[in-house]
């Protein structure tokens, strides 16, 4: 006798049941939690979000049954994320300027982004960090001596995502300035077009000045409350990441040393950072909306 079929596929058994609990919670009840989930917890529990022990004794159910619920809709009370809306008065015109620069930019022109990653701080553990081994992770002490601090000045190059770098004591007007010539000078006789963020000494005088005299350098400024726009910050993720969150740090010359390193290895192997939502996709989602008349 011919083996039964499974969905037209001659010759195979049908499959067994999958393992584990059948689903046994009613339509009613699901519907029951999945409400109460999606409503902040009574005052008088003193919480700001739901556990699937508390909604279960609240609804007088298993908290394995929450949880198969709460699985069901991806549903995961105990995360949170953050945002922020720009209230920037020209966010759309900067959007479009520097969303411009990234897909469209200027014919034989240099597009950076620039900025700083502030207070870097040297930090050396106090006992030799305990290597990776099989089944255990590499481990460090948890307290560390402190030996100061140092602020890094990248541009990184959109077209190549080569990084131009300098570390500066102090985050003054006077030290991004003295990093802007410098990208400058690695960028001889082209347009060059930085896009910075909204930090003061961006806007210093004396900066105002020096850009004057010298109008191939032109700034871009992403909106305010919108640094993402800004690439160089994922560098900057990558770099702490990678070269300065594990590190062991005797000196702030021994930090810059490191960060020196890490940035000739990157000039050596980068690949550009891909921009791909354009300024309509944007502004869609970095505009307040209004809901019954009151702004969330």
């Amino acid at each position: 006798m011919a083996a039964p079929l499974d969905h037209g596929r001659p010759g195979r058994a049908p499959r067994p049941a999958p393992p584990g609990r059948p689903q046994s919670v009613r339509a009613d009840r699901r519907a029951e939690i999945l409400a109460a989930t999606l409503t902040p917890p009574p005052e008088h529990l003193g919480v700001t979000h739901w556990s699937t022990r508390r909604l279960g004794d609240e609804l007088g159910v298993s908290h394995n049954t929450v949880a198969r619920v709460w699985a069901e809709h991806d549903l995961k009370p105990w995360r949170t994320e953050t945002f922020k809306f720009s209230t920037d008065p020209q966010l759309e015109a900067k959007v479009r300027d520097v969303v411009g620069l990234y897909l469209h930019p200027p014919e034989r022109a240099i597009v950076v982004w620039v900025d700083e990653k502030r207070q870097i701080q040297a930090l050396a553990r106090t006992a030799p960090n305990l290597p990776l081994r099989p089944g255990s992770p590499e481990r460090r002490t948890h307290d560390d001596v402190r030996h100061g601090t140092t602020t890094l000045f990248a541009a990184l190059e959109v077209a190549t995502g080569k990084v131009t770098d300098q570390c500066f004591p102090r985050h003054r007007h006077a030290e991004f300035l003295a990093f802007l010539k410098l990208v400058a000078k690695a960028y001889p006789r082209r347009q060059l077009h930085v896009v910075l963020d909204n930090y003061g000494t961006h806007t210093h005088p004396k900066v105002k000045a020096w850009l004057a005299k010298h109008p191939r350098v032109q700034l871009h400024f992403t909106p305010t409350s919108a640094s993402w726009m800004n690439l160089v910050e994922v560098f900057f993720a990558i770099i702490t990441r990678q070269a300065i969150r594990r590190g062991n740090f005797a000196s702030v010359p021994h930090l810059i040393a490191a960060i020196g390193r890490f940035v000739n290895g990157w000039n050596q192997r980068c690949q550009p950072f891909v921009w791909v939502k354009d300024a309509d996709d944007i502004m869609v989602k970095a505009t307040r909306k209004r809901t019954s008349g009151t702004e969330h």
